[in-house]
């Protein structure tokens, strides 16, 4: 298969939109070269607007370029994406519903060297808080650019999740996208495993290594947790001996709670793989904090398996 980063792949994005709608615009805190909001500075140098390490201000000025009908794009890290410039966000873009969209780079561990600081592992839940908001979390590059002509489509604040890795596209080619609808990424009998963003990948993984145990997984993919398709993922649940969710984010405020909840009814096990509630931390590589979190794809199997038991 082949690879992808997820930041390239929205920076030509942003790059062919701009050539379809002059009323995009691009907002950079001083990281244009790594979130790749550089390639839109180099085709449209007159639409760019480079804000310096000042999230707050950046937010503002976007919400007033929403409020002259232009459609403007904030670029920073994850963590300081929903972080930093959050009472700008909730009071002055959601608030009033205003057309922003806020891009959060190397989310997750994606930013492996750079610590608890810089990993994001509760952007999700801050944004997903915030009424009006849309939470995206593409699974690959393929699907960045899905998401990030969505989010163009919707007429309000948008947030779109993006890790600093090469991905390999696993997002299938030959099916609409749709924000709030599940994307069945391999069929299966005996559990339902949801995913969001890259962990869709640990999930294919797993259920390659459980097939040689005769146990049948099903991977869902949600393109992101606001909004969502309750019945869809009911109907997809209905009939497994088992539900696993798994997200490169804190179980508090994601995936994990949103699926627990929509369950709450049904008569079914779930087993959340998720950060418990811990900051990150340095490592040598996305792959060395993913499994010493559990969740990377040994753990996962590890969690099937006690759902097949129980």
């Amino acid at each position: 298969m082949s690879k992808q980063n997820q930041r390239e792949e929205y920076g030509k994005a942003l790059v062919a939109l701009g050539k379809e709608n002059p009323d995009i615009v691009v907002l950079e805190a001083d990281l244009g070269n790594s979130t790749r909001s550089i390639l839109f500075q180099n085709a449209f140098p007159d639409r760019f607007f480079e804000m310096g390490i000042a999230e707050q201000n950046m937010t503002s000025f976007a919400g007033g370029l929403a409020l002259a009908g232009k459609i403007p794009f904030t670029n920073t890290f994850a963590v300081f994406a929903a972080g930093r410039p959050y009472d700008q966000i909730r009071q002055s873009i959601a608030t009033a519903k205003l057309n922003v969209k806020i891009v959060g780079s190397s989310a997750g561990f994606s930013d492996f060297g750079d610590g608890a600081t810089h990993q994001a592992i509760d952007d999700m839940a801050i944004m997903s808080a915030i009424p009006n908001m849309t939470v995206l979390a593409p699974c690959d590059g393929r699907e960045a650019v899905l998401a990030v002509r969505e989010a163009v489509s919707i007429d309000g604040p948008v947030y779109i999740r993006l890790c600093r890795n090469d991905l390999e596209d696993i997002f299938p080619q030959d099916i609409p996208y749709r924000a709030d609808m599940p994307v069945v990424l391999r069929e299966g009998t005996d559990l339902a495993v949801f995913t969001t963003g890259i962990m869709a990948h640990k999930a294919l993984e797993a259920a390659r290594i459980l097939e040689q145990e005769n146990i049948s997984v099903q991977v869902i993919h949600l393109p992101g947790i606001k909004p969502v398709n309750e019945e869809a993922i009911l109907a997809l649940a209905k009939g497994k001996r088992g539900v696993l969710t798994c997200e490169e984010h804190s179980i508090r405020g994601g995936l994990s709670m949103l699926i627990t909840y929509l369950l709450r009814n049904e008569d079914i096990p779930v087993e959340c793989a998720a950060v418990m509630d811990v900051f990150g931390q340095s490592g040598s590589s996305q792959e060395e904090l993913l499994a010493f979190y559990g969740l990377d794809a040994k753990a996962l199997c590890v969690r099937a398996r006690g759902l097949m038991n129980r």
